[in-house]
C-alpha cells in the first residue's frame, strides 16, 4: 500500500484544506474507511475466492456484462492508471538527481515501468525478493522523514508560499487523493485463491497491514507540516525532498529522492504483480481475451504483464503533455475506480441475500451497519471525484464506454 502517492499527494491534501486539523483528520478518516472497505472484502474474499477477484465479485452479484465491463476498466484505466501515476512520481523525485534531458521525468517513468514489468515476468520468486528489499529500504524512509520533521521545525520559516485553502472548503477533493495514497489492499482479493489459511490469512493481512499503514500515514503528515509548515507542505512539488533539505541540508534531500524511487519500484512493482493476474483472470473467463489466459511456467502470467505495461506507457506520454502529471493520472483514474469499487461494496448485500455466507467463511461484523457505510463512502468518493477532476476524468470515462464494443463482441462470440 505504501508507495508513490505518500510522497506526492500530502501536498495537494495540504492545499485543499485549510489547517493541520482538518489535514491528518482527512488522513485517519482515510484509514477508518479503508479498514471498513477491508472487512467487507475479507468477507467478499473468504466466501468467494477467486483470481478473478472484484470482476468475479461484480459478475457473479450483477451479471456478466458488469463483470467484463469491470475486467476491461481495470485493464485499460485503473491498474495502468495506478502504475503510471507511481512511475510519474518515481520520475518527478529523481529528475533533479539524475537528468536526462529535458524530459528527465518521463524517461525514468518509462524506463522503470520496463525493467519491473520485466522482472516480474522472470516469476513470482524473484518479484517476491525485490518486493521484500524494497519494503525494508521503505520503513527506514519512514522512520528518516518522522526525525527529519522534527529536526527540520526550526527551519519551518524559511519556507515561503501560498496561503492553501481555508477550512474544509475541498475536502471532498482532498479524501480522493487520500483514499488513492491508501489504494492496494483491494489487491488481496486476487490472491484470494492462493493465501494459505485463507480465512485468517486474508482477515490478518488486510487489517494489520491497514492499521500500520494509517499510524504511519500519520506520523508522515505529522513530520511534513511540523518541519514545512502547512504552507509549505502545500506549496511543495516534493515534501519529503524539500523536508530533508531543511532538516539534513542540500545533499540530504539527492539521498531521500534516490529512497523515494525505491519505495515507488515496491508499489510499481505490486501493482505489476496484482494486475497482471487480473488480466489473466479474464483470459480465463472471456474467449474474445483467451489470449491473455496463458501462464508461463517460470510462474508469471507473461502476456497480461507485456500488455498491461504498454497501456501504463502510453498513459505516461500523455501525463507528459499535461502541467502536472501525477494529479491528471489521479484524475483520469479516480471516477472509473470509485465506480466499480461502489459496485463491490453492493456486492456483498446481494450476494449475502442470494447465496448466503458459506461455511467457514469471515463474516464482516455489524452487518449491515459496516457494509452500509463502506457503500456510503464509496458513492461520497464517486461524486467527489467526478465534481472536482478535469477533462483526465472524461478520458477514463471514455475508455470504460469504449468497454461496450469488445463486450458486444464478446457475447456474439458466445452465440
Amino acid at each position: 500500500m505504501i508507495g508513490g502517492g505518500i510522497f506526492k499527494a500530502p501536498a495537494i491534501v495540504a492545499a485543499s484544506l485549510g489547517s493541520v486539523g482538518w489535514v491528518i483528520g482527512a488522513w485517519i478518516l482515510g484509514g477508518v474507511a479503508s479498514i471498513l472497505g477491508a472487512l467487507c472484502y475479507a468477507e467478499l474474499a473468504t466466501a468467494h475466492p477467486n483470481v478473478g477477484g472484484e470482476f468475479h465479485f461484480i459478475g457473479r452479484a450483477y451479471g456478466d456484462r458488469f463483470g467484463f465491463l469491470y475486467a476491461w476498466a481495470r485493464a485499460t484505466v485503473i491498474v495502468p492508471g495506478s502504475i503510471a501515476g507511481l512511475a510519474v512520481t518515481l520520475g518527478d523525485y529523481l529528475a533533479p538527481v539524475f537528468p536526462m534531458g529535458p524530459y528527465t521525468s518521463t524517461t525514468w517513468a518509462v524506463g522503470m515501468i520496463i525493467a519491473l514489468s520485466g522482472l516480474n515476468a522472470l516469476g513470482v520468486q524473484l518479484a517476491r525478493t525485490a518486493q521484500n528489499i524494497f519494503a525494508g529500504v521503505e520503513l527506514i524512509t519512514v522512520c528518516a522523514i518522522v526525525v527529519a520533521g522534527i529536526i527540520g521545525h526550526g527551519h519551518v520559516q524559511a519556507v515561503t508560499a501560498a496561503a492553501p485553502a481555508s477550512g474544509g472548503a475541498h475536502f471532498g477533493l482532498a479524501m480522493v487523493f487520500v483514499l488513492l495514497t491508501y489504494g492496494g489492499w483491494n489487491e488481496a482479493a486476487y490472491i484470494s485463491a492462493e493465501v494459505a489459511d485463507g480465512r485468517r490469512g486474508i482477515l490478518r493481512g488486510l487489517l494489520l497491514g491497514l492499521g500500520t499503514v494509517t499510524v504511519l500515514y500519520a506520523f508522515i503528515n505529522a513530520a511534513y507540516l511540523w518541519g514545512l509548515g502547512h504552507a509549505g507542505v502545500a506549496a511543495s512539488q516534493a515534501p519529503a525532498a524539500d523536508l530533508f533539505r531543511l532538516a539534513f541540508g542540500a545533499q540530504s534531500g539527492t539521498l531521500l529522492s534516490a529512497i523515494v524511487a525505491f519505495s515507488c519500484m515496491k508499489a510499481i512493482s505490486a501493482t505489476i504483480f496484482f494486475g497482471a493476474r487480473s488480466n489473466y483472470a479474464v483470459g480465463q473467463n472471456w474467449r474474445l481475451f483467451s489470449w491473455l489466459g496463458h501462464w508461463h511456467p517460470c510462474g508469471a502470467p507473461r502476456r497480461a504483464i507485456v500488455v498491461q505495461a504498454m497501456i501504463s506507457l502510453a498513459l505516461v506520454g500523455l501525463a507528459a503533455l499535461t502541467r502536472n502529471g501525477f494529479q491528471a493520472i489521479v484524475e483520469f483514474e479516480a471516477p472509473v475506480f470509485w465506480l466499480f469499487i461502489l459496485l463491490v461494496a453492493g456486492s456483498l448485500f446481494v450476494l449475502r441475500h442470494r447465496e448466503g455466507l458459506p461455511e467457514g467463511a469471515f463474516a464482516v461484523p455489524l452487518y449491515p451497519l459496516v457494509p452500509a457505510l463502506f457503500v456510503c463512502s464509496s458513492a461520497a468518493l464517486l461524486w467527489s471525484s467526478v465534481r472536482y477532476t478535469g477533462l483526465g476524468a472524461l478520458f477514463g470515462v471514455a475508455l470504460l464506454v469504449a468497454g461496450t464494443v469488445p463486450l458486444w463482441l464478446e457475447r456474439r462470440l458466445q452465440r
